[in-house]
């Protein structure tokens, strides 16, 4: 949802549309810096979470972040506006921050693994008493993105020690994107056995459902409305109803209508549409 107007309005959007589990941006997500909180919003916005009855509720990090890189400043960079992430969060008292782990660019993706492993551990352990997670989001592996693959998910996780604060994000776009076939029974099947074995449904939080609008093994990332894409009804229909991910949160990434006017809390007919959609798909068994 949109923080137009404040934080606390991201909530009451939610609230206007039923939902039950959010995901924000804290800052601008195409900007290093962000505004800095006043306290009084971050009392009124967990305030307003409690009041709504949200659980979890997320941040997605920064577009810019890329703690793969092997540029020295911009590895610097990275760290320093994750540190922010992780910091707001912290204050108004999310689960955790969603991350895409980055592009190796002109290093390598083992380098790339190991330089976005350190960078986390050492947030984190310069956090000893923090409770907000790193949530390690499936990515479509376009071009050099890293975090395509369980593989690579689970050679971070490692790489940060196995630590308590790491989890993963799940996106069914990108999975699609990324190869593995959730759209067929056999291969949601498969997908989910996978990653079970390599990284373990303990450290799945989240789940971003998105439609694809290009097909399986494209490795390219562009979300399409519940149902009207690669992935399909019957894809979301058998996750919806999993019994593995009950409880878990499951939040739209799909195209929203045009921008309403700042400070306006109003429901959206697209997010009301994909949402009615799931909902009705959590019937037909």
């Amino acid at each position: 949802m949109s923080v137009a107007g404040g934080l606390p309005l991201a909530v009451e959007r939610a609230a206007a549309h039923g939902c039950e589990a959010l995901q924000i941006f804290a800052k601008n997500a195409n900007q290093w810096r962000g505004r800095a909180l006043p306290r009084a919003e971050i009392r009124e916005f967990r305030a307003r979470v409690k009041a709504a009855r949200l659980a979890p509720v997320v941040s997605h990090a920064s577009y810019l972040i890329n703690l793969a890189t092997t540029n020295p400043r911009l590895h610097e960079q990275s760290i320093e506006a994750m540190a922010d992430e992780l910091d707001r969060a912290e204050a108004l008292d999310l689960l955790g921050v969603v991350l895409h782990p980055g592009c190796y660019t002109d290093g390598s993706e083992a380098r790339g693994l190991d330089l976005v492993a350190g960078a986390l551990l050492g947030l984190l352990r310069d956090r000893p008493r923090g409770r907000t997670m790193v949530l390690l989001e499936q990515t479509a592996g376009q071009g050099t993105a890293l975090g395509a693959t369980f593989e690579q998910l689970a050679a971070i996780i490692a790489g940060m020690r196995h630590h308590r604060r790491v989890g993963v994000c799940l996106d069914t776009c990108h999975l699609l994107a990324a190869g593995y076939d959730i759209g067929s029974p056999d291969g949601y099947a498969e997908t989910f056995r996978q990653f079970e074995r390599l990284i373990g449904f303990d450290r799945l939080r989240v789940f971003h459902v998105n439609d694809s609008k290009r097909p399986l093994g494209s490795r390219v990332d562009r979300h399409a409305h519940i149902g009207e894409g690669w992935v399909g009804l019957e894809a979301f229909r058998r996750l919806v109803n999993d019994r593995r991910f009950r409880g878990l949160p499951m939040l739209l990434e799909t195209p929203k209508t045009a921008r309403s006017p700042k400070g306006a809390v109003a429901v959206d007919p697209l997010d009301a549409k994909n949402l009615a959609t799931l909902r009705r798909l959590m019937a037909i068994r």
